[in-house]
């Protein structure tokens, strides 16, 4: 089990009985794999997006700590979707994002940045430390590997976890674009996952869909509450009730 943060830590240890852990010599809180991939690790220990994946969150501690971030998420209905364009966020994929994004301004685009970030055996273009050509991904989603060329690009697509649409539907709408250009590039709402079920996910939230790989949905539903309350974006009641429950 992971040592976890503040009064989080001391309400886990009272509910759940726990007695106290063991924190590693390297300065980490615990094991950052998930099952079959030792690439990933849990959103709980990557608030900023900048680690790679989206390792299960599995312990008691662990959940409990996750159904308190996702209560912290406001809830309203969804606006119309009048007016959206995703030109509104931005060309696709700009480095030149405004703000403190991480990745931003670092001459390389935001797609092959998180390419590189979850993906393992790299192949650059030749004469490039940015374009990547091909790689191995381990899809959070659906739990499969997949062995990805830039000649089926759509075979791995970036998932924005908070849809663009959705953002809009919520209050984007009425935001800078230079807010909008930052949820579109930011790491922490964006996962390069198997392109087929990033389709099926369209611009839904949590109520009216899930990853299929049951694992990882608690873990997704962190990330969804990250880029949330990062944003101060908030969510359905339908969608902040199922993300509860995926850390039940």
């Amino acid at each position: 089990m992971r040592c976890l943060r503040g009064g989080i830590a001391v309400a886990a240890a009272v509910v759940l009985g726990v007695t106290g852990c063991t924190q590693q010599t390297d300065g980490s809180s615990g094991p950052e794999g998930s099952a079959g991939d030792g690439h990933a690790v849990s959103p709980l220990d990557n608030p900023d997006g900048t680690k790679p994946g989206l390792a299960p969150v599995t312990s008691a501690a662990d959940r409990f700590e996750a159904r308190a971030l996702i209560g912290k998420v406001a809830t309203k209905g969804r606006g119309p979707k009048t007016g959206y364009e995703r030109a509104e966020f931005g060309y696709a994929w700009m480095d030149s994002v405004p703000g403190d994004v991480p990745y931003a301004h670092n001459g390389c685009d935001t797609r092959n940045d998180l390419l590189k970030r979850d993906g393992e055996n790299l192949r650059f273009r030749k004469g490039s430390n940015c374009v990547v050509v091909a790689l191995t991904l381990h899809d959070p989603y659906t739990g499969k590997t997949i062995e990805w060329t830039k000649s089926r690009a759509t075979t791995v697509q970036i998932d924005h976890v908070m849809p663009l649409s959705y953002d809009w539907q919520m209050g984007a709408s009425r935001w800078a674009k230079d807010k909008r250009e930052a949820i579109a590039n930011d790491p922490l709402n964006l996962i390069p996952v198997d392109g087929p079920t990033n389709g099926a996910k369209s611009d839904s939230g949590p109520a009216t869909w899930l990853p299929p790989d049951k694992r990882v949905r608690c873990a997704y539903a962190v990330r969804f509450a990250q880029v949330s309350l990062k944003y101060a974006l908030p969510v359905t009641a339908a969608d902040k009730q199922m993300m509860l429950r995926q850390c039940g």
